[in-house]
């Protein structure tokens, strides 16, 4: 009997530690003070980094994060301005053009290859050529939506946000308002399951309570 009991012990046990894989302070960094009305998963980034690019041009990750994640939750992006100089700012306006309209799968790409792989993005007027010829919109539509309250209140509310979670880098990914993945805490053995790493802690901290 008492060995039935201590392999049923063992079980609990191993479940317990299979069903809790990931650690604060490793793979993920639980907030000081968390941040109440922020999107479920919230990424950060900049058309000017270039771990970026590799995030989402070369590695994929930001596709298998969407891919794993629950039919009631979406990938939330938002640009930070701090880098890029001058033109760092017009992006982050430039991107809430593409929240606004809903065209962010279709300029993704593009700006970030014109400005990190053939240099053809320098200031705002070729940032919005490229913008206009991958989201298949006028230049009035662009102008249109540049200039509305609800593009403003998008670029407002990105800033707001970079602030209030106290964002120091990028890429970064936050959930729930209350955790930021640790990039440096997954598994790199290799591309994919790093990749798979990072899909997996984001499910993980959506349950987590």
């Amino acid at each position: 009997m008492k060995k039935i009991l201590f392999a049923l012990a063992g079980l609990v046990l191993a479940f317990g530690v299979s069903a809790a894989p990931y650690s604060e302070g490793k793979q993920y960094v639980a907030l000081d003070k968390p941040v109440a009305g922020e999107p479920q998963v919230l990424e950060f980034f900049s058309f000017f980094c270039p771990h970026c690019y590799q995030f989402e041009r070369i590695w994929h990750v930001n596709s298998a994060i969407k891919k794993n994640l629950p039919d009631n939750v979406k990938l939330t992006k938002y640009h930070v301005d701090f880098l890029g100089g001058d033109l760092g700012p017009i992006a982050t306006h430039a991107w809430a053009v593409a929240m606004a309209l809903g065209v962010e799968d279709k300029v993704t790409a593009p700006l970030f290859d014109g400005i990190q792989k053939d240099q053809t993005i320098t200031d705002a007027q070729s940032l919005k050529a490229a913008f206009i010829k991958a989201a298949g919109i006028t230049s009035e539509e662009y102008d249109a939506a540049w200039n509305s309250f609800a593009v403003k209140a998008l670029v407002a509310q990105q800033q707001k946000a970079a602030a209030d979670l106290n964002l120091r880098g990028v890429p970064a990914i936050f959930v729930n308002g209350k955790y930021m993945v640790n990039n440096g805490g997954l598994d790199t053995s290799s591309q994919e399951n790093y990749v798979q790493d990072y899909a997996n802690v984001i499910n993980f901290l959506l349950n987590k309570k």
